[in-house]
């Protein structure tokens, strides 16, 4: 009977050893590719022991053969591998999100009393500053931050939200160089070096203005080179002398290959622009404002100078989105264009929300009488008043009789064209109407770029800058540098708007396929005599 019992008991024993060690240990199917250290590390084993519980089976086990893995080891791995790939991703973004969120949060709130913007890649203070109008300093003060400098993904306040303004979205382009890159450009202009060797000094003389602009918008090119060589940019700039009629256009164009360029920029003249773009297949830039450029329509070409049309509707838009009460008047010469513009702009402030009534003045024999001011003009108003014209008689008059108004009456003068009629009356009379115009250029001569681009063409060539001199840096320095995003030029225009160093270039296609640039500022005189950009 004691026999018995003892055999029972070992049996009892035995079993119960058999279910303890089927719960220790489970089986696993090798994979393919699997060796015994790899599984032994998936599982955190050391690989002698996971050997040792399978003698049978050598460093490479057999796809599909089934080897002994510890139980509490495929358990807790596969509670850690689950949580790894699952949990830990879900928390990762579900941290992302939230951080995402914040951020819009913060924005929206932000944006409520300023305008805001996010720093970018390829930003400096002077990008930022010439594009929203505001100083280094102000920037500073807002975001104190900033006095270690700008970093990539900063949330900043621009400047505050004046009451009733209308905040714009917008789109400043980001200089991106790619330094692998070799760029190529042509520069096509009437230097006309063998005209001007046997011609007598009384031709000389008359053509030397035209001689001024083609070589200072040269030298100024040449500044932009050296600087974004100075960047490490590998540029080779070939210049042309385009002589002064197209049958030198033609022989250039036969004579060189102009499509192994990035860019053409040039010639000067709209019909030799036109012919050049009509033979090319690489972008070709017009540098200065034609008459005739409105009629442009090679698909090839790119007109850095805004349209006179355009003029007249940005200055529509800033009254627009400015004026609250008060009086507007339109002064016109009577003529065709100056009654198309009076007609447009009416028309276009009529239609917005805050402007009731917009008056118009015509001369009477030449002239408007400043009694014909004072019956629309109010006293302790705003009184802005738009001269629609560029004749120099009524230009100087009406200023004139806006000028000796009583001390209770003031006025704002706007234009839209401000060319030679205004040119030539004191700058302090301007001042006394508080002119404001629409300007394709504005340069700030506090600016640290501006200064650098002085120093620069005045060691180079011993004299300041022209306009010429400065356009030639503003237009070569702006394409050459899009080109080195390693993008096509058209489309980096898509990117937003630069400012250079009194150039703002905001291009557009047009249906025809042309593409213009409508970057224009607005320009007030103070009464010292200085310039403010409004916009």
């Amino acid at each position: 009977m004691k026999h018995v019992k003892f055999i029972v008991f070992l049996c009892i024993l035995t079993f119960t050893v058999s279910c303890g060690q089927q719960n220790k240990y489970v089986q696993y199917k090798v994979k393919e590719g699997e060796t015994m250290s790899g599984i032994a590390q998936r599982f955190n084993m050391n690989t002698k022991d996971l050997l040792r519980l399978n003698p049978d089976v050598g460093s490479k086990p057999a796809v599909n053969s089934v080897i002994v893995i510890p139980n509490k080891k495929i358990k807790a791995t596969t509670s850690t591998q689950d949580k790894t790939v699952e949990d830990v991703a879900t928390g990762a973004k579900d941290k992302e999100a939230a951080l995402k969120e914040k951020k819009e949060e913060l924005i929206d709130e932000l944006k409520k009393n300023f305008v805001v913007y996010e720093v970018k890649k390829g930003d400096t203070f002077y990008s930022l500053t010439r594009f929203y109008n505001v100083t280094q300093e102000e920037l500073t003060t807002l975001n104190p931050v900033l006095s270690e400098g700008l970093k990539v993904g900063q949330i900043i306040k621009i400047k505050a939200i004046e009451e009733g303004e209308v905040v714009l979205e917008n789109n400043i382009y980001e200089d991106v160089i790619d330094t692998k890159i070799h760029l190529k450009a042509a520069l096509l202009l009437p230097f006309r070096a063998d005209e001007y060797s046997s011609s007598t000094s009384k031709d000389i003389f008359q053509k030397s203005k035209l001689a001024d602009m083609v070589t200072d918008f040269y030298l100024g090119a040449q500044i932009a080179v050296d600087s974004l060589r100075s960047q490490g940019i590998n540029i080779e700039l070939n210049v042309f002398d385009t002589g002064s009629n197209s049958a030198k256009i033609k022989t250039i164009l036969s004579e060189n290959n102009l499509n192994k360029n990035d860019v053409v920029i040039g010639p000067l003249y709209s019909e030799e622009a036109e012919l050049v773009a009509n033979r090319l297949n690489v972008p070709v830039v017009f540098p200065f404002y034609s008459t005739k450029q409105s009629k442009f329509t090679a698909s090839k070409l790119i007109k850095t100078s805004p349209e006179k049309k355009v003029f007249r509707d940005e200055l529509t838009t800033y009254i627009k989105d400015n004026f609250t009460s008060g009086n507007l008047i339109l002064v016109g010469d009577g003529g065709y264009e100056s009654n198309i513009s009076n007609a447009a702009i009416k028309e276009s402030l009529q239609s917005h929300d805050s402007i009731a009534v917009v008056h118009v003045l015509k001369p009477s024999k030449g002239y408007i009488a400043k009694n014909r001011f004072l019956e629309i003009l109010k006293p302790n108003k705003n009184n802005w008043v738009v001269l629609t014209s560029d004749n120099t008689i009524l230009v100087a008059g009406a200023i004139n009789s806006l000028i000796s108004l009583p001390d209770n009456t003031t006025v704002q003068l706007f234009t839209y064209n401000k060319g030679d009629a205004f040119d030539k009356i004191a700058n302090l009379k301007l001042a006394k109407v508080n002119l404001t115009y629409v300007s394709d250029e504005y340069v700030s001569e506090a600016s640290i770029s501006t200064q650098q681009f002085n120093n620069q063409y005045s060691r180079k060539n011993n004299a300041l800058p022209s306009f010429s001199a400065t356009k030639g840096f503003d237009i070569t320095y702006d394409v050459l540098i899009r080109l080195a995003s390693g993008n096509d030029l058209k489309d980096t225009f898509k990117d937003g708007a630069s400012f250079r160093i009194e150039s703002k270039f905001d291009y557009t296609d047009k249906s025809g396929g042309v593409t213009e640039n409508k970057g224009l500022f607005i320009v007030k005189y103070n009464n010292d005599l200085s310039l403010t950009r409004l916009k």
